[in-house]
């Protein structure tokens, strides 16, 4: 319900309770309006925080773009997926994660694809012998450090992902 429908309501409410002079009737209009604000309330609430950690992902996305990719890099110098992934999480969370891929797999909470939300670590098996790690953005779209890349965002309805998508884990509440 939005906020014109909820004024809407309550005014006509209040008309039909100033014709009939009725306590109860108010009383239960009040009572309704705290309900639905509470109920609004929550609501911003949880948006306000998938901002907030969009923010703080957007922030570090800035920091690190374009930082070439480095075979077991932690730093700015060079990142490799979890090297990338961990320090992300260190900065904008204050979260120690651990350092490896596999070792992030088993961290966290198992989440659907399709629950995915900001923050989320999203997995992938490209190839036989690798995995790969990023941070899902929202809106279908992940951070990681690309082997050929460095680090960047990607879409992962693209074949390449779609097609090695392995799980999701959610490591923020």
């Amino acid at each position: 319900m939005n906020y014109k429908n909820l004024k809407s309501k309550i005014k006509n409410r209040k008309s039909e309770i100033k014709n009939k002079s009725s306590f109860p009737q108010l009383l239960i209009l009040l009572s309704f309006t705290a309900l639905l604000l509470t109920h609004c309330k929550s609501k911003k609430t949880l948006v306000s925080h998938h901002n907030t950690v969009k923010q703080k992902l957007e922030k570090e996305f800035k920091k690190y773009k374009g930082v070439k990719y480095r075979y077991g890099g932690t730093t700015s110098l060079g990142f490799d997926c979890s090297g990338y992934v961990q320090r992300v999480y260190k900065e904008a969370f204050n979260i120690n994660l651990p350092r490896t891929t596999k070792a992030m797999m088993k961290t966290g909470k198992k989440v659907s694809k399709k629950n995915l939300k900001p923050g989320d670590l999203v997995f992938f098996h490209p190839t036989r012998k690798y995995y790969h790690v990023g941070i899902y953005m929202g809106n279908g779209v992940f951070m990681h450090a690309s082997s050929s890349k460095g680090v960047m965002k990607s879409r992962m309805d693209l074949p390449y992902w779609k097609r090695s998508y392995v799980t999701a884990r959610r490591i923020l509440k």
